[in-house]
Parts: structure tokens; C-alpha cells; sequence
């Protein structure tokens, strides 16, 4: 049997990266997945790629900072199937923005919309639709809510609180049986990164990339398949007893703490993939 048979999933952001590649891992592990994006373009690319295949995709264009076009979509989700049994709250955005006496504050706000706000939204208005029955809810959070990146201080804020708005719900909902955690992925070759370091055909993509492949200790960025495998164990009864946990998937980052020798040991930068 496959591990999400008979269950209808959620996954927001589902159009690119980690999203993407959790969509259509859900699918074939027999969700009925609901996609939800505000990248219209996109998300209807993904639906048709996945469910030509033969498994089951809905597109629905949601923008989670929006409380009514949240609200909507929920609404839209009850009428047709009533109940829920994953919420993947995956949708967010990143910008470098300066330091703080810098950092514009509409992108504050932006980040904080999306990324924690958005947690939030989808979290309130979906809940309703997994309390009979029990659930799981997967935030995605980052290694950049655990520690701090420079110039990023709005993304670090949204991480980190979502972090522990997933903490919270866990104790809240845990007698409802819904359990609810979050991954904190490291750097994953997405569209988001080319959209921020350059892509890997770029000199600053790839400079940006051999950085973060030195200062990971397994030498490599990570996949999106990666971490949409970790979400479907969280999303899966593998997992019944796991609830408030943050995982950490990050090729061991977060495992040190200054990179020391790794600064001046030409073999370590050099035995990276």
C-alpha cells in the first residue's frame, strides 16, 4: 500500500523547488493533492507534468498573505472533498534587504506576509478541515530560523518564528490528533536560488554555490526531491508519534559552530562534489 493512500494533501507553493517536488511525490504515493500557488503560469505546468502520469493534482491560485483569498480557497476545498489529512505550508519568498537601520520596510513586511503570516493563514483556515479526523501539518521553515544570515534579518525574523508558531500549534492540536512539525531545509538547488545567488551558468551563481559547498560538511547544495522526502515521512503514519520537532535537513550545517580549520584546509574546499 502506499504510504499516503486515500488521503488528500495540501501543499502550498507547489508550483517550483521543494513544493514541486513534493507534489509529485505526494501523488505517487497515492495522495489526492490539492496544489496551491499564485503562480497561475507555473502551477498548471507543474499539474499537467505530474498527472500525466496518470495521479491526481488539483491547481488552486492562492496568495496565503491574502486573508480573504485564504479563506476562499478553504471554503473551496470543504465543498469539495470536506476534510483534509496533510497541510504542507511550504509558500514563502526571500530577499537580501540590508542591515536593519537599512532594510526597506515594505520587504519586511513583505517577507513576513508570505512566509510567516501566510504559515499562519493556511494553518487557521485549514485546521477546521483536519479536526475530526486528525492530520498532519508540515511547516517549512529553514536553517535561517535556527541562526542568522547577513543582510537577511526579515527572512531570518519569518523562519524563526515559524519555527516556533509550529511548536505552538503541536501542543495546541496534539489532542485532536493533529500532529504538526517543520523542516528547516539548508541551501537547495531551486528556482529561488537562481533568482537570488545567479543560476549555475552565472559567475555569481556559481561562486555562490561553490561557498556553500565547502561550508557544508556533505560537500553539495541539497535536492528538492531530498526534502520532499522528509515531508512525506512527516506526512505519513511513519511518523505517528512525532509532533513540535523541527528537521533539520541541511548536509550538517548546522552541526558546527564557526567553520575554523575548514577556513584554511584546501582539502576540505576540495573534496566537495
Amino acid at each position: 500500500m502506499k504510504r499516503l493512500e486515500n488521503k488528500t494533501a495540501v501543499v502550498t507553493g507547489g508550483a517550483t523547488g521543494i513544493g514541486k517536488a513534493t507534489v509529485e511525490l505526494f501523488a505517487k504515493e497515492g495522495a489526492t493533492v490539492l496544489l496551491a500557488d499564485v503562480n497561475t503560469e507555473e502551477m498548471e505546468k507543474t499539474a499537467k507534468e505530474i498527472n500525466s502520469e496518470g495521479t491526481q493534482v488539483r491547481t488552486y491560485q492562492v496568495d496565503v498573505s491574502d486573508e480573504d483569498s485564504v479563506s476562499a480557497f478553504a471554503n473551496k476545498v470543504k465543498e469539495e472533498f470536506g476534510a483534509i489529512d496533510v497541510l504542507f505550508n511550504n509558500a514563502g519568498v526571500d530577499q537580501e534587504g540590508g542591515k536593519v537601520h537599512e532594510y526597506p520596510t515594505e520587504l519586511f513586511d513583505r517577507i513576513i506576509s508570505v512566509d510567516l503570516r501566510g504559515t499562519f493563514l493556511t494553518s487557521k483556515y485549514l485546521i477546521p478541515l483536519m479536526l475530526d479526523k486528525g492530520g498532519s501539518i508540515i511547516n517549512t521553515s529553514s536553517m535561517s530560523g535556527r541562526a542568522a544570515d547577513l543582510d537577511r534579518s526579515g527572512y531570518n525574523a519569518a523562519k524563526g518564528g515559524i519555527t516556533n508558531f509550529t511548536k505552538a500549534m503541536a501542543i495546541d492540536y496534539a489532542r485532536e490528533g493533529i500532529r504538526v512539525n517543520s523542516i528547516s531545509p539548508g541551501t537547495i538547488e531551486t528556482p529561488l536560488i537562481d533568482k537570488l545567488a545567479g543560476t549555475k551558468e552565472e559567475e555569481m551563481g556559481q561562486k555562490f554555490r561553490e561557498a556553500n559547498k565547502w561550508v557544508t560538511p556533505m560537500g553539495r547544495l541539497g535536492r528538492p526531491e531530498e526534502m520532499a522526502k522528509v515531508a512525506l515521512f512527516l506526512a505519513s503514519d511513519d511518523s505517528s508519534y512525532v509532533t513540535g520537532e523541527d528537521i533539520a535537513a541541511d548536509g550538517g550545517i548546522m552541526a558546527y559552530t564557526w567553520p575554523g580549520k575548514m577556513l584554511i584546509d584546501n582539502e576540505w574546499k576540495e573534496g566537495t562534489e
